[in-house]
């Protein structure tokens, strides 16, 4: 017989699969209804507030690409929620082995752009976008998970949340925040699948700031295409940054091999590189 905990006298806890700042994340067993689930549980109470916040964004979704809230309960004074079971990793266990493939990437990034529009579509900005964030189910597709630190669209931000290494420069400036920081956060991570390495590494003030002293490097190692898109996404700017929707249809259209959809300032942009590189090779002949 198992001698797992049972939390409220129906879930077996199994093995933790990850946390973050307030609550850890198991793999657990229904046994009512028999099936996997994955159960986040509060460390504490004095975050519980947030964790309930949570479950109320969750609930008030549906998308393909976000896991299903269950259940919500409580053990004692500690809140935790059931959710879908994604078992096939994060993507940051992808990236332990090193850069991904480009039509790969390109996949998962339509697919967590067309979420994106979604959830901007609703009025929430998830504001916490990393590849520790991006879950695969066994058959391999991406959801978009942890909304802990989610908000509404238009309520004032009152704290400095989020991940350092993929904090927009808004975030770090304290200016607006809205749908935009989402974007930025994900055309670094695609940038990270690219290049193997994080853009701003660091988990300190300094990373924060790096943004600011410097754009994203990013390379032309899949092509033209590909660094304007990344380009428009990181743009210093919010109102530079395409916003989800069109990020999505830009890596669809990479995905499929197709004629991508830059914007006009995209394009501009990777004129005004391609015209820079080739007066250096010029001068560099003379």
């Amino acid at each position: 017989m198992s001698t797992n905990p049972i939390i409220d006298h129906r879930y077996r806890l199994g093995p933790r699969l990850g946390g973050g700042g307030m609550a850890d994340v198991f793999e657990a067993r229904d046994l009512r209804l028999r099936r996997p689930v994955a159960l986040k549980r509060c460390r504490t109470t004095r975050r519980r507030q947030r964790l309930i916040e949570e479950a109320e964004v969750i609930a008030g979704l549906s998308h393909p690409g976000l896991l299903r809230l269950y259940d919500i309960g409580f053990e004692g004074q500690r809140p935790f929620l059931v959710l879908q079971l994604a078992s096939g990793g994060t993507l940051r266990d992808r990236l332990e082995v090193g850069p991904m493939q480009a039509d790969r990437v390109a996949e998962i990034g339509a697919a967590v752009a067309s979420v994106l529009a979604y959830v901007h579509s609703q009025g929430i900005v998830h504001r916490d976008v990393k590849p520790e964030n991006l879950l695969f189910d066994a058959e391999g597709e991406c959801y978009l998970a942890d909304f802990g630190i989610a908000r509404l669209d238009d309520r004032p931000v009152s704290d400095f949340l989020g991940t350092a290494g993929y904090l927009a420069p808004e975030q770090v400036g304290r200016g607006e925040i809205g749908p935009a920081v989402d974007v930025y956060a994900l055309g670094l991570v695609l940038l990270e699948c690219m290049t193997g390495q994080v853009e701003y590494p660091g988990d300190g003030p300094a990373a924060a700031m790096a943004r600011l002293a410097h754009p994203p490097k990013v390379p032309g190692t899949w092509g033209r295409d590909w660094r304007a898109v990344l380009t428009a996404m990181t743009a210093t700017e919010p109102r530079e940054r395409s916003d989800a929707a069109a990020c999505s249809a830009m890596l669809g259209a990479l995905a499929a091999g197709d004629r991508v959809p830059l914007p006009l300032s995209a394009r501009r942009k990777e004129r005004s590189w391609v015209a820079r590189f080739a007066s250096k090779a010029c001068a560099a002949l003379i």
